[in-house]
């Protein structure tokens, strides 16, 4: 490791973490720059080990579509979720839908979950220990399928793609 990222691991996080004690102390006063940059250095110093490699981006650009799309859908969802909330709930076919995963790598899987969650309406409730299958609770599923079929179109397969997940 080089020098600097041996002595800051996580620069984003020091800065991250500045600005938050910041905004908790409301001051802008030596000392309490000086606490900020203390913690911010010292924080992820010791947290280090406890970190997850950071993983590979392969096509930045399809990440950069996916999360359009991903803000596009919730924003989206939202205003259907409110439809649903507010007409008729005796129209809502709730479901747990196990969902079949083509990614292997975990860090995709937790980002797969993670997407789902954020849609208004789906929550991912479960990954399995095998890491095959993902549960899924949906707000209105009138048919399974259909939700498994989106999920991997609209979400996994772009992940697939930015992290060169393995298919198998």
């Amino acid at each position: 490791m080089n020098a600097p990222g041996k002595w800051f691991p996580h620069p984003w996080l020091s800065l991250l973490l500045l600005g938050v004690w910041q905004l908790l102390v409301n001051d802008l006063s030596a000392g309490s720059l000086i606490m900020g940059a203390i913690l911010g250095w010292v924080i992820p110093l010791l947290t280090h080990a406890f970190w997850p490699d950071p993983p590979k981006l392969h096509r930045p650009w399809v990440l950069v579509r996916f999360v359009f799309r991903v803000l596009g859908d919730i924003l989206f969802a939202n205003f259907e979720v409110a439809k649903l909330i507010l007409g008729a709930s005796s129209r809502l076919q709730p479901a747990f839908v196990v969902y079949p995963l083509e990614l292997r790598n975990e860090f995709g899987i937790g980002v797969l979950a993670t997407t789902i969650s954020l849609t208004p309406g789906t929550v991912s409730a479960d990954v399995s220990e095998d890491h095959r299958t993902l549960l899924i609770h949906g707000l209105d599923v009138p048919d399974e399928q259909e939700l498994i079929d989106t999920i991997k179109q609209r979400y996994e397969k772009p992940l697939i793609e930015v992290f060169e997940c393995s298919t198998t």
